[in-house]
């Protein structure tokens, strides 16, 4: 028998629906490095269950199980003090292939959705895959 006090915030044993995914993104969001809380704040969390054959063909992705996140937006590096009246950038996590991938890898499902979370997170910020590591090193 396990110990449920050691699951992760939101988990209860089972597939996690939608809540308790978004549940754990927030608490992945909870633990980013201070300087970066600021400009994260107006980011969008969304939980779904696939990407839809839109999404999936605009990026040259032939199944639904191989995008685990998205992040839609202008990445802060490419804006201008100027801009004024857009849509929010948005993150989006796909509970299905997220938790294949925690099947298939044995992570903790927590700590991959703080993975995919903080990967797609760092384009908002216009971030490499190296300065993403970094990031998610340092929370």
């Amino acid at each position: 028998m396990s110990d449920k006090s050691s699951l992760p915030p939101g988990w209860t044993g089972t597939a996690p629906d939608a809540d308790a995914m978004f549940a754990m993104a927030e608490v992945a969001l909870a633990t980013m490095p201070a300087v970066f809380l600021p400009h994260i704040q107006g980011v969008l969390i969304a939980i779904e269950e696939f990407a839809d054959d839109e999404v999936l063909k605009s990026l040259d992705i032939e199944h639904p199980y191989d995008l685990t996140g998205l992040y839609e937006g202008r990445p802060l590096t490419e804006r201008s003090v100027s801009e004024s009246g857009g849509m929010p950038d948005r993150v989006t996590l796909y509970r299905i292939p997220i938790l294949v991938e925690w099947i298939e890898t044995g992570e903790r499902l927590d700590r991959l959705v703080r993975h995919v979370l903080i990967h797609e997170i760092g384009h908002h910020f216009g971030f490499s895959d190296d300065d993403m590591h970094a990031l998610e090193d340092m929370a």
